[in-house]
């Protein structure tokens, strides 16, 4: 069996993989993650997941690599990952009662095959209120996370309800990917 590179430092695309009894080692790769306007947001997050998991193989050719991005999408405009506690504030104030789109891309490659989808999963947020934003931004969570909330922390009591890949608005859409990992020799280790 080949090895198996998880091409992010995400610990929450760790964690999942941990959850699914995959092995795997982590080797960051630093893509530019530059938003191209030109590109829809599905043919976005599936090109830089594609850059993430071949910056990864150029060094590991022997390997199977998966390299994955999340986008946050409302109406039409990719939010990425906040610039600082002022641009998290717009962000969570834009997704207020609103429902917006969460796509996971993913590439699998290895050096005879690759496989490139991405999972969409519709969030409905709650109408906030300043004080739940400026509560939420307190817990420093939003920093780090595209669309500045983490499904899977306290971000959770800002959704009413989702439609979708629940994993995949966490990082990874889990149940997809162990099924495609399984084309490329990856299996769970039970």
């Amino acid at each position: 069996m080949k090895p198996f590179i998880l091409a992010s430092g995400s610990p929450r695309r760790k964690e999942l993989l941990e959850q699914a009894q995959i092995s795997f080692t982590i080797q960051t790769s630093d893509v530019d993650e530059t938003i191209d306007p030109a590109l829809s947001p599905d043919e976005l997050v599936q090109s830089l997941a594609l850059q993430k998991a071949e910056a990864v193989f150029e060094q590991n050719q022997h390997a199977v690599v998966l390299g994955a991005d999340t986008i946050v999408v409302l109406d039409g405009q990719v939010l990425g990952k906040p610039n600082d506690r002022e641009h998290a504030k717009e962000m969570l104030s834009a997704l207020s009662g609103k429902k917006h789109s969460v796509l996971t891309g993913v590439a699998i490659l290895d050096n005879e095959q690759q496989k490139i989808f991405s999972v969409e999963t519709h969030v409905q947020f709650w109408q906030l209120t300043n004080e739940e934003i400026e509560r939420y931004l307190d817990t420093n969570e939003p920093f780090d996370k595209a669309g500045s909330y983490g499904i899977q922390g306290f971000g959770a009591t800002l959704v009413e309800a989702i439609s979708g890949d629940y994993f995949s608005v966490v990082g990874l859409p889990l149940a997809s990917t162990v099924r495609e990992l399984s084309n490329f020799g990856i299996t769970p280790n039970f």
